[in-house]
């Protein structure tokens, strides 16, 4: 298993190694859109997708996350993390191994309207986060204690319009940022999913009301065709 830079979590895919990578070209099926197939000959010659299955991360998007916090430190042993809209469970499984929830330090709990396997360390809740009734039960799970970060990759299904999309997501980050200011410690953070579109502007500049520190952020798992972009707030002031 390759090592990483913190605690020996898995790198991903190297680069500059020099060697040549093969890329797999997928046959037309009877049946199979254009899309499917390009799709799938994308997901046959992603790197990332490539070094999850062979470090044993259940996406691709728990680089993203790796990249992230390699850089800005946001995962340490200890740490209360919550991790809303987990699903299939790459983020959690980072999230554990940093804060070394599995051995008894820290803790993790991963909601997602979607089911999902369980992951050692971490408590999983099959929740509706925007149901009326999701922050009491996460709450509960917290037993009294303050989050020391709130992870939301959350993202609703995309309807082909970008800016209903736009939308629909934003509408999900300031319900994680709302949830976030009512459970995270002083100096918590808060990382969330959004998408280029313009609204994003305004949301940082009420993040910067109750945080420190905020910026936008793209790491390189992020597929550089992909809209998506992340928006980190430090330093949460209570």
């Amino acid at each position: 298993m390759t090592q990483g830079k913190r605690g020996g979590t898995p790198a991903g895919p190297a680069k500059g190694s020099g060697a040549r990578q093969m890329h797999t070209r997928v046959k037309t099926a009877k049946g199979r859109k254009l899309s499917s197939q390009l799709w799938l000959q994308r997901q046959l010659n992603d790197p990332y997708v490539a070094a999850a299955k062979r470090e044993g991360y259940r996406s691709r998007a728990a680089y993203k996350l790796v990249q992230i916090d390699d850089k800005h430190r946001l995962l340490k042993p200890g740490y209360r993390v919550l991790d809303l809209g987990a699903a299939p469970g790459g983020w959690t499984q980072v999230a554990v191994e940093r804060v070394q929830s599995s051995e008894g330090r820290g803790q993790v709990i991963a909601v997602d309207i979607s089911s999902m396997d369980p992951v050692v360390g971490a408590t999983v809740l099959l929740l509706d986060f925007m149901h009326a009734d999701a922050p009491a039960l996460i709450k509960a799970e917290l037993k009294g204690q303050k989050a020391n970060l709130v992870l939301s990759d959350m993202a609703a299904s995309g309807t082909g319009h970008r800016h209903t999309d736009h939308l629909r997501i934003m509408a999900l980050c300031e319900a994680a940022l709302a949830f976030a200011r009512e459970v995270l410690a002083p100096g918590g953070a808060f990382l969330g999913k959004v998408l280029q579109g313009g609204t994003e502007n305004a949301l940082l500049a009420e993040m910067k009301r109750d945080f420190a520190t905020v910026r936008h952020l793209k790491p390189a798992a992020s597929r550089t065709d992909s809209a998506e972009l992340y928006v980190l707030a430090t330093g949460f002031r209570g």
